[in-house]
């Protein structure tokens, strides 16, 4: 077990724990920050989802420069990502934060792309990269996460909705990097149609 893959590990622990925080009725009041008032419990969610998303970031640095990437790591990295994305998106569909359209629009999309990857592996050997538009969907989705649940604190003052507007970025990106995908293995869905 490899640096990056303690990583991923330490991210799969935090899930369980980032949603007893925010779904366990847990009354520790409310904090000011910024001239904003925000529930302590979703001060604390944000600052663990922040952890994990760090994680995410580093095991894959690391993973690249030091020739760590393992089977594991490939099959347990991108499982952890979307278990953590799609945890905090329900999450905000139950604090009434994010609509539940949106919501199912991402976790459809996830679903939908992991399946893919595996296909693909079965059939090629080969592991799907991120393109562009993958790692922005991303970069927005952890950035809008933690901004709803901070309330859009820093930008409270001049009244600029930033994790309302980083979702629907996410959500563009969602969608264009999940159709990117499709298209981009088409060929894998024409060969199953000709046998």
């Amino acid at each position: 077990m490899n640096l990056p893959n303690k990583l991923t590990v330490i991210r799969i622990f935090l899930i369980p724990i980032f949603m007893l925080v925010l779904c366990l009725p847990l009354a520790w009041g409310s904090v000011s920050l910024g001239g904003t008032t925000i529930p302590v419990v979703q001060v604390i969610g944000a600052v663990i989802f922040a952890g994990a998303s760090l994680t995410d970031f580093a095991d894959g640095q690391i993973a690249r420069k030091q020739h760590l990437v393992t089977n594991f790591g490939k099959f347990a990295d991108p499982l952890a990502d979307k278990m953590l994305v799609m945890t905090a998106f329900i999450i905000l569909v139950s604090l009434g934060k994010v609509p539940a359209w949106v919501a199912a629009i991402i976790v459809c999309r996830e679903l939908a792309v992991t399946g893919l990857r595996l296909i693909v592996v079965e059939n090629d050997g080969q592991v799907i990269a991120a393109a562009m538009p993958g790692k922005i969907k991303t970069m927005t989705q952890m950035f809008s996460i933690i901004f709803l649940l901070l309330n859009n604190v820093f930008f409270a003052a001049i009244n600029l909705p930033v994790g309302e507007i980083l979702l629907y970025i996410c959500l563009f990106f969602t969608i264009y990097s999940g159709a990117e995908y499709f298209i981009n293995s088409r060929s894998i869905f024409a060969d199953s149609f000709d046998k």
